[in-house]
């Protein structure tokens, strides 16, 4: 390998943690505010909980997030 092919392998290899980070502190971020958003909803009750459905309802939200985020660079 030539000094240049391996500044290239380097270079294009060096996004890939700073995106790992980024995205790790956007996700607790959201977590975060989302943890806020529903315990201020249900402050008035005793209990805090979500039904089977909304659980469901919730986690198949969330695949279609996932799926949309992997499908962003199809397009190129």
């Amino acid at each position: 390998m030539s000094e240049e092919t391996t500044l290239q392998t380097t270079t294009s290899q060096s996004w890939k943690p700073k995106a790992l980070i980024v995205g790790g502190i956007l996700g607790a971020l959201i977590g975060v505010a989302a943890a806020y958003l529903f315990v201020q909803n249900a402050r008035d009750e005793e209990k805090l909980g979500i039904t089977a459905g909304e659980g469901v309802k919730l986690g198949v939200l969330v695949l279609g997030l996932l799926r949309s985020i992997t499908t962003l660079g199809e397009g190129k």
